[in-house]
């Protein structure tokens, strides 16, 4: 309706203003004295037009509203519970607990005996000294004298201590005594470290240990 009445206003508007123009075209003629009859047919002409106004359009319906199909509502969704996370307590920290020290123990020293003491188990074995082996007159002989000794009459005893190891070797000898001089005594221990052997000194189980041996020398010039 608003569309075909704005039509219609419209044209109304354009046949006022041509009937207007007209007018004023009479008005013009009249003023500059043209002919009666061109006024009157163009009146006339003017006058006589029919102005036919378009039908209404026809209302278009509007269409009909678009079915919603029923939905069942959702089901209700209950909410999570509720996490209460609580912060883990801190490590509590004990001292550790130091026993009290223990007391002293008191040593008390045992009575000390009465009398001597008693003596010592007896030896399972007799203990035996070292023993040469063979004849100690073969360890210094006269073939031992130098000819300067025999020159200067070097004559005399040496008395002497060796000890013995448990394998009757001689580890060391040292002269104790005698008239012979110092030449003569320095030439036995050196004889008799080389020459000499024994039979090794047993203790009270009866194996060999160490041991001593003493004896003297007579020093003679050979004749």
């Amino acid at each position: 309706m608003a569309y075909a009445d704005q039509e219609m206003s419209g044209n109304r508007v354009v046949a006022i203003i041509i009937v207007a123009l007209v007018h004023v075209a009479l008005g013009y003629a009249l003023i500059t004295g043209l002919a009666y009859d061109v006024v009157n047919k163009v009146v006339e002409r003017v006058t006589t037009v029919d102005i036919e106004e378009p039908p209404p359009p026809e209302e278009e319906l509007p269409p009909p509203p678009e079915e919603i199909p029923e939905t069942a509502p959702p089901p209700p969704v209950a909410p999570p519970p509720p996490i209460n996370i609580a912060p883990a307590p801190p490590p509590i920290r004990t001292q550790p607990t130091i026993p009290p020290p223990a007391p002293p123990v008191l040593r008390v020293p045992p009575p000390a005996p009465v009398g001597p003491p008693p003596p010592p188990p007896p030896p399972r074995v007799q203990p035996k000294g070292a023993t040469p082996r063979g004849n100690p007159g073969g360890w210094i002989t006269d073939a031992d004298y130098r000819t300067n000794w025999i020159n200067r009459e070097y004559a005399g005893t040496v008395s002497f201590s060796v000890s013995v190891g448990a394998n009757g070797r001689v580890e060391s000898c040292s002269v104790t005594g005698g008239s012979a001089p110092q030449e003569l005594k320095d030439a036995t221990c050196s004889l008799i470290q080389r020459r000499a052997r024994f039979n090794a000194a047993t203790d009270g189980e009866g194996e060999a240990t160490t041991g001593s041996y003493s004896n003297s020398v007579r020093w003679q010039i050979p004749e």
